[in-house]
């Protein structure tokens, strides 16, 4: 490969990547419809200037047609008057003019043939122009879209990295955070009040249950007191029924001394 051709080579891919870029969708679009438009005047122009032709050579054709007509009646009229010379010179007149008919007439022909393939490529044409406004419209429609998103999606991109996006993120974070630590000391504020209920709970038992322990107690330290002797029965001589009593009171006052003792200690 020669070097000229390489460099031919690479000016031609950056020409054609620059007009790449360059093609604006919807202009492009408008450009083909105009070229197309005129396409179409081009043809209908082509395709009047043939109908006339042939309207013109139709013109020619019957006229010598009429003129082949003409000489052939004059040709019988001398021949009836008798006159063979004029009646010959009539006869190749109309040779003449038949032979200039058929050629106009195998004009007219191909001009026939040529009209009607020219109105149907600008029929065909037509229609190809009409559908390629609708097509357009669709994809005008299309790119305005396509734009309108992209535009949208390098937007949120934007947003995405930029620094007051992310400051915005970072006082999300933030307050997401104080309200986290603002719930669980609540939480912890909740248990501590539980325990200290339970707590007051639990010791408004424990002396209740106390309290019943000292009204039982007292209860039955007062039978145990009025059984004891007097200070005047205790000089006396001991018999043996108070024997028998002091050695039945004495475990009930070790049992009450101790119970006394418990309770001082509370």
């Amino acid at each position: 490969m020669g070097l000229f051709d390489r460099i031919s080579r690479v000016v031609r891919a950056n020409l054609n990547d620059v007009v790449s870029k360059a093609e604006d969708p919807e202009k492009i679009l408008e450009q083909s419809i105009i070229d197309m438009q005129e396409d179409l005047v081009q043809l209908r122009q082509a395709v009047a200037q043939a109908i006339a032709t042939q309207k013109r050579t139709q013109q020619q054709y019957n006229q010598a047609q009429a003129e082949v007509n003409n000489w052939q009646s004059r040709a019988q009229l001398a021949l009836q008057k008798g006159d063979e010379n004029l009646a010959r010179e009539a006869l190749v007149r109309k040779k003449s003019h038949g032979d200039t008919a058929g050629a106009l007439k195998a004009t007219l022909d191909t001009q026939t043939t040529q009209v009607d393939q020219l109105k149907r490529n600008l029929i065909a044409l037509e229609s190809k122009i009409s559908e390629a406004k609708t097509k357009k419209d669709m994809l005008k429609a299309r790119v305005a879209a396509a734009k309108a998103q992209e535009q949208l999606q390098n937007t949120v991109g934007r947003m995405g990295t930029s620094t007051a996006m992310a400051a915005f993120e970072r006082m999300e974070e933030k307050v997401l955070q104080m309200e986290a630590r603002a719930q669980a000391a609540g939480e912890l504020a909740g248990n501590d009040l539980e325990s200290q209920f339970a707590l007051l709970e639990s010791g408004s038992d424990v002396d209740d249950e106390l309290m019943a322990m000292k009204a039982n107690l007292l209860a039955g330290a007062a039978p145990n007191q009025a059984a004891l002797p007097s200070a005047s029965q205790s000089s006396a001589p001991p018999s043996n029924t108070s024997n028998t009593s002091n050695k039945t009171s004495t475990p009930v006052d070790k049992d009450l001394e101790e119970l006394r003792r418990q309770m001082d200690q509370l």
